[in-house]
């Protein structure tokens, strides 16, 4: 039987009931999920509350939820794109004065294409960060999901300022050739 993911096990124990497995999703994915309601909404604020509003939904159908894949950030990132959504509603319909604005960043409807590249996508770079040496796993979540500056992971992980750059830098690169690859083909 192969071995449960991070995410597949704090799933089932989040859905369970078990708080703290979900303080570990919440933990793992806030700072993406954050970045995706952004990327959307544009603001800070919004983007906040919309990242807290992901993972209320998210607790809440936690115990019907079958997690497809190894990670849940493609199910938090659908969530966060649902509510980030709502959100331009009722900003359209609260603020007319700039609905010109905002109907150029909403689309009338959600596409379902769009919603499986990126979730193939967020598999495929799941994938390629899981292939990576522990060491570089570390590092890339400690820099990239976690938001440590190269000296604080360096000090966490108990190597050289140096290490953690160069290590991470091919990380990104890889990542971005990996990404150009699959947007290519």
């Amino acid at each position: 039987m192969p071995q449960r993911s991070e995410d597949q096990e704090w799933a089932a124990r989040a859905a369970a009931g078990d708080q703290q497995a979900f303080r570990e999703i919440y933990r793992a994915h806030v700072r993406p999920v954050y970045w995706i309601a952004h990327g959307i909404l544009g603001t800070t604020g919004d983007a906040e509350d919309v990242t807290q509003e992901t993972f209320i939904v998210a607790w809440r159908k936690l115990p019907g939820m079958e997690l497809a894949g190894q990670s849940l950030l493609p199910w938090l990132a659908t969530i966060c794109r649902f509510q980030a959504a709502n959100r331009l509603r009722v900003l359209r319909r609260d603020r007319a004065n700039t609905a010109e604005l905002l109907d150029e960043r909403l689309p009338d409807t959600i596409s379902v294409e769009e919603q499986v590249i990126s979730s193939a996508l967020a598999d495929l770079i799941t994938a390629e960060v899981g292939s990576l040496s522990e060491l570089d796993q570390q590092i890339f979540r400690l820099c990239a999901v976690d938001g440590y500056g190269y000296r604080a992971a360096a000090d966490a992980l108990g190597v050289t300022h140096g290490v953690v750059r160069n290590r991470l830098s091919r990380v990104r690169t890889h990542l971005r050739e990996t990404v150009t690859e699959a947007k290519d083909a």
